[in-house]
Parts: C-alpha cells; sequence; structure tokens
C-alpha cells in the first residue's frame, strides 16, 4: 500500500510564494486523496499491487480496463506530487539560477538559462485546463521541455522527469485566484536545483 510522503519542510516554508494554507490543502488533502484512490484500485488487482509506483504509471494502459483509468489519473497524480515536493525548497535555500551540474545541463540544452525559463514558462501557461509542464530527459540524455494534461507523467512518453511543476488551480487557487502567470514567476524563487541535479 502507497502511503502519503511526509513534506521535507513545513507548510509555511515557501511563504511568500507559495502559502502555507495552500501547501497544507495542496498535500493533506488533494494528494492524500489521489493516494487513498490508487491503494483502493490495486486491491482489485494483486499483480498491480505489486509493482513500483514508476511501474504502474508507465503500463497502466496494460492494467484490467476496471482499474486503468484510477491506476493513470491517481497513480499519476501520486508519483507527479511526490516529485513536485522534492523540487521545492524554502527561499533561503538557495534562490536564483542553478549552477554545477543542472546549470551546465540547462545551458547546453538550451543556450542559456534564461532561455530555458522563458521556454518552460511559456509552456506552463499553455496548458488548457489542468496539467504539468516539464523539464525532461530522453534515452540519449537530451533535455527538452514537455507538458503533459491532467495527470498524465512523462514516464508514458518514454522520457524521465527532472522537473515538473503543477499547474492545476488547485495549487495556486486560494494565493493568486486565476492569475496563473503570477504563480508561475513565484516558483521561480522556490526550485530546488540539487535535487534535479540529482535526477540528471
Amino acid at each position: 500500500m502507497f502511503e502519503l510522503p511526509k513534506l521535507p519542510y513545513g507548510f509555511d516554508a515557501l511563504e511568500p510564494y507559495l502559502d502555507a494554507k495552500t501547501m497544507e490543502l495542496h498535500h493533506g488533502k488533494h494528494h492524500a486523496t489521489y493516494v487513498a484512490k490508487l491503494n483502493e484500485a490495486l486491491q482489485q488487482s494483486p499483480e498491480w499491487e505489486a509493482k513500483s509506483l514508476e511501474d504502474i504509471v508507465k503500463g497502466y494502459a496494460e492494467a484490467p480496463e476496471a482499474i486503468r483509468g484510477a491506476l493513470r489519473n491517481h497513480g499519476g497524480g501520486h508519483l507527479n506530487h511526490s516529485l513536485f515536493w522534492k523540487s521545492l525548497c524554502s527561499p533561503a535555500g538557495g534562490v536564483g539560477e542553478p549552477d554545477g551540474k543542472a546549470g551546465e545541463a540547462l545551458g547546453s540544452a538550451f543556450g542559456d538559462y534564461g532561455k530555458f525559463k522563458e521556454q518552460f514558462t511559456k509552456a506552463a501557461l499553455g496548458v488548457f485546463g489542468s496539467g504539468w509542464a516539464w523539464l525532461v530527459k530522453d534515452t540519449s540524455g537530451k533535455l527538452s521541455v514537455v507538458t503533459t494534461p491532467n495527470q498524465d507523467n512523462p514516464l508514458t512518453q518514454g522520457l524521465v522527469p527532472l522537473l515538473g511543476l503543477d499547474v492545476w488551480e488547485h495549487a495556486y487557487y486560494l494565493k493568486y485566484q486565476n492569475r496563473r502567470p503570477e504563480y508561475v514567476e513565484a516558483w521561480w524563487n522556490v526550485i530546488n536545483w540539487e535535487e534535479v541535479a540529482a535526477r540528471l
């Protein structure tokens, strides 16, 4: 049975960029529901219950039809949010452009950090409705920016997610209402680039 992971920081650690109340509801209600619904679906199939979360998300299309939708939506929701929380850190933990491995990789792939930020922001703002923007790498190690609808994960496209931004309204509505551009701009201040470098 999967469990809701604990946040590696307090709900208020990302203030003023991401507010404590939104973080509390996003983690304790939305993410918790994905975990509960995923476990509920897996109880119907011992074979799938034994798989890793990544294998469930990558292979949901091969699951029994009765649980396929739940594995896609709730399995994806659990995996996406688990990655999301780890990709965030307190503004005091190092705001700004990444250096080291992450900085070098972004510079090589996109020209410079500014061009990457521009491309990623455009992708995040272009998601229609609910979904995610991602920095990913393919099997050759090439980096790119992609988007996925709803709770889909790049693993289903053969891509490895390195950094993801949740642009569902539940991620920002209490503080930013319908102003997604402000939320996206604020998010750049709380990225844990050390985590991204580790995934590289």
